[in-house]
């Protein structure tokens, strides 16, 4: 098959706001199919929220970032990367989940991402709030414990709640530690901000060894430097990177469950994608876009215009793990 196959479909061919939306208006593979032993990277939807706790809606986010990326060009105005250049990259749809069973909607989500990583794919994830991203390492760290760069409002490192419930958007990197998915020597949180229940998230995950790099710290000394740092703690060995839309202050990114006034911008969120840059990344997601609360569909936008900031990240170091 001619690699043109791969190719989004270009504005100048068929109007932006035609077609059938498909992530940056790539190809749509099913993983059964032959198509899919050559796709290098695939961009794949988790529409779940089971686990939210207060403020739903991200099970829709998968739908509404297809849509919205349907304004992404070719090349990257920066760096000049064409990601659809360096990998055969496709639309795999949507991972199988259970709205009514979070257990059984783990499971399923891990069972897909298994076949993926059986594929030899490397996934970009839309959420779906942030439990989604327990089941994708649970396939991406058969290998072993990942190391991970992880931009949130949050540390997502809570033990339960409500009276012993353990599997919450709020605890996706508790379990993954203690499931040794995560090497918490290698894992950086940055951007964490906000009103704490009492501030046992953040001080177990500083006994495990988490560098965790609160928002005051990240505007003190600036992206680059916390990102030379960032780099440095992860290494050369395999990385995953985690990208909560909710880092981002709500002026920019209002469409999400649980925002906290005090983030960065736009634009520091693409300065920090485009330090990872280095990283031996084998997988990311960008999570908890939510479109009830996103009415201009602008929280969106932002989400699809990162995710192609993660794409040139991911294709980059494809291209360097060949």
């Amino acid at each position: 098959m001619d690699d043109t196959f791969f190719q989004p479909v270009s504005g100048f061919e068929l109007p932006r706001f035609a077609g059938i939306p498909t992530f940056m208006r790539l190809p749509h593979v099913n993983i059964a199919s032959p198509e899919a032993e050559r796709v290098d990277i695939g961009l794949i939807g988790v529409p779940w929220d089971g686990g939210t706790t207060n403020r739903t809606g991200a099970r829709h986010g998968p739908r509404q970032l297809r849509d919205l990326s349907t304004m992404i060009r070719q090349v990257h105005p920066h760096t000049r990367v064409n990601p659809f250049g360096l990998a055969n990259c496709a639309d795999l749809g949507d991972a199988p989940v259970n709205p009514a069973d979070v257990q059984d909607a783990l499971a399923r989500i891990t069972g897909f991402y298994d076949q993926i990583v059986d594929l030899g794919i490397t996934p970009l994830t839309a959420g779906g709030d942030h439990l989604v991203s327990l089941p994708v390492l649970r396939a991406l760290a058969r290998s072993g414990p990942l190391g991970m760069i992880h931009f949130d409002a949050h540390t997502d490192l809570f033990d339960s709640y409500f009276g012993g419930f353990r599997y919450t958007h709020g605890t996706p990197f508790r379990r993954a530690i203690e499931e040794e998915l995560l090497d918490p020597e290698r894992v950086v949180q940055i951007g964490i901000r906000g009103t704490m229940y009492d501030g046992e998230d953040i001080e177990w995950g500083e006994a495990q060894g988490v560098r965790i790099i609160m928002i005051e710290e990240l505007m003190e000394r600036g992206v680059d430097h916390v990102m030379a740092e960032a780099r440095e703690r992860v290494g050369r060995t395999p990385a995953y990177i985690s990208f909560d839309i909710d880092v981002i202050d709500p002026a920019f990114a209002p469409g999400t469950g649980t925002p906290e006034i005090g983030g960065i911008t736009s634009f520091q969120a693409q300065r920090l994608i485009r330090r990872l840059a280095g990283v031996n990344v084998v997988g990311a997601d960008l999570v908890e876009v939510s479109p009830p609360f996103d009415p201009s569909g602008g929280t969106a936008w932002l989400g699809a215009s990162l995710m192609f900031e993660l794409l040139c990240i991911l294709a980059t170091a494809r291209t360097q793990q060949d």
